[in-house]
């Protein structure tokens, strides 16, 4: 899912891991809970990004719980 220039997805490999997001901009990333959303881990966005992710992320948390559920069901 691509929205505002974030690609937001999901590594096969953290299956065992509870729902969460990976969101990419450029070189940056983070990972961000999806229940209850909460940031996990940052590594290169700008404080006003994050907040900006952080918003999409809350928006379409119900889009992306979905797809997690999906994607590893």
């Amino acid at each position: 899912m691509r929205i505002k220039g974030y690609r937001f997805g999901f590594f096969s490999a953290d299956a065992d891991d509870p729902p969460h997001v990976h969101v990419s901009k450029g070189g940056d990333q983070a990972k961000f809970w999806l229940d209850p959303v909460q940031l996990a881990k940052d590594a290169g966005f700008a404080r006003h990004e994050l907040n900006e992710v952080f918003g999409l992320v809350q928006e379409y948390q119900q889009e992306l719980l979905k797809g997690w559920h999906e994607y590893f069901g």
